[in-house]
């Protein structure tokens, strides 16, 4: 891919944008970047792209921009359906994102995670179990670190992991992970999305460049990722079942048997992560891990001292024998119905944020059988009480420390109280990240008070 002298319009002006606008700039490119927010919301990055001779439109994208660009790339969770993109498009100007630019330069062999839940754990375990073996491995994408950021500190991996999602996955062309791992696929993004159907299609298109020599990983207990997996025409390893090529998940063990190689069983004794959605994740990395060239001491090491990450059932704290987890990553339904059922003792559940489609009612059953109470906080309070007042105790806080408040009073010594929201943060908080921190410094002075 030929990038210099090339006029090329940067679409978002956050980490990824600005390094997707210094890696075209180092290759001769003439670079602008586009942002519909002004200058003093963007931070420090407007002053370091003008220092270094790149280009701002912060005038709400200018279309004769973009239709008189070579190339537009947009920046992880910019829609391709935004007016002066699809405009371009149709002029035929060529639009990608940043995964689809990058992968035109990576040299290692990558292997691709995607799912609606789980698919940052999965990623995650997977490079630590790399890692474990031997391996030089980047870790990034979706997940963090961009792709483009990876090749301009130019110190090439053995493998290449990168967690990609559905609004990644609407602009690749060419991209092609040597394995492709898809976890599960439900309700969420439909605020983005026409339909599901539309939401499963994006999140199948992470098989669609590739080769019979590649490797597809299936969560084929889920019904929707069982439905893609039936038109592949490459190998397929499959999470669940217990016949060939396949990982069996039980409590305590994952069993995976693929022809030519001895049965390998991954001890789960030592891992702190909860949930069968966890064991299914475990078992996906695994799959993962051994079709790259990981050995199953690396693998069982990577499981045993995996912590989890930040904002993913996170634990914070206990008070007065009531444990605090923060959930805050989980901004979907399915998300909170996995955490839910992931608790052994009784819970209460503090819900709410923007909401982003789905019926907060499917989650009944699972709460009866977990939940003492529900505290709901921002913008979808009244719909979730709405929708669950019938069948569990719901009350209303005004903010975050008021829920952690009034969830800690529901409570009793031995329950876990649990954010885990089935919404976005974008009502009020900046991110996921930013509600879960505060969620925590809420439960840290509600410690301070109760000693």
């Amino acid at each position: 891919m030929k990038l210099s002298g090339k006029h090329i319009v940067v679409v978002g002006l956050a980490r990824s944008g600005a390094s997707i606008a210094r890696f075209l700039a180092e290759r001769g490119a003439h670079v602008v970047v586009s942002d519909a927010k002004p200058w003093e919301a963007l931070g420090d990055l407007p002053a370091a792209m003008e220092a270094e001779g790149i280009a701002l439109d912060l005038s709400g994208h200018t279309p004769h921009l973009f239709e008189s660009a070579d190339l537009v790339v947009l920046s992880p969770g910019v829609p391709h359906t935004l007016a002066p993109v699809k405009r371009a498009r149709d002029m035929g100007v060529s639009v990608v994102g940043e995964i689809e630019l990058a992968s035109r330069f990576i040299k290692a062999p990558m292997i691709a995670v995607t799912g609606t839940n789980g698919k940052t754990t999965t990623t995650a375990l997977l490079g630590e179990m790399l890692a474990a073996s031997g391996m030089k491995v980047f870790t990034g994408g979706n997940i963090g670190t961009p792709l483009t950021e990876y090749l301009r500190a130019d110190d090439p991996a053995d493998v290449v992991v990168v967690e990609v999602s559905s609004f990644q996955l609407d602009t690749i062309e060419c991209f092609r992970p040597h394995v492709a791992v898809l976890l599960n696929i439900t309700d969420d993004h439909l605020d983005r999305y026409p339909d599901f159907d539309a939401y499963k299609r994006s999140k199948g298109r992470i098989f669609e460049n590739q080769q019979q020599d590649d490797v597809a990983i299936l969560n084929t207990g889920d019904d929707h990722v069982a439905d893609i997996g039936r038109v592949l025409q490459n190998r397929r390893l499959t999470i669940g079942g217990s016949g060939p090529n396949a990982a069996a998940v039980t409590r305590n063990q994952v069993t995976i048997r693929t022809p030519g190689l001895p049965e390998l069983k991954i001890d789960l004794s030592k891992t702190p992560l909860v949930g069968e959605h966890n064991r299914q994740n475990i078992a996906a990395s695994a799959l993962a891990a051994l079709s790259a060239g990981a050995t199953p001491e690396g693998i069982q090491e990577a499981v045993d001292s995996f912590q989890g990450l930040p904002h993913r059932i996170e634990y914070v704290d206990t008070v007065s024998g009531v444990r605090f987890y923060n959930d805050s990553k989980a901004t979907n339904i399915d998300a909170v119905e996995k955490a839910v059922t992931g608790f052994d003792d009784p819970i209460v559940l503090i819900m709410g944020g923007r909401h982003k489609g789905g019926r907060f009612a499917t989650l009944s059953g699972a709460l009866k059988k977990k939940a003492r109470a529900i505290v709901a906080i921002g913008e979808s309070k009244k719909k979730i009480v709405t929708d669950l007042a019938p069948c569990i105790k719901t009350l209303e806080a005004g903010d975050l420390d008021d829920a952690v408040s009034k969830a800690f009073s529901k409570a009793r010594s031995g329950d876990a109280v649990v954010l885990s929201p089935a919404c976005s943060s974008f009502d009020m908080f900046t991110n996921y990240n930013e509600r879960g921190d505060k969620f925590r410094e809420s439960v840290y002075r509600l410690k301070a008070q109760h000693g």
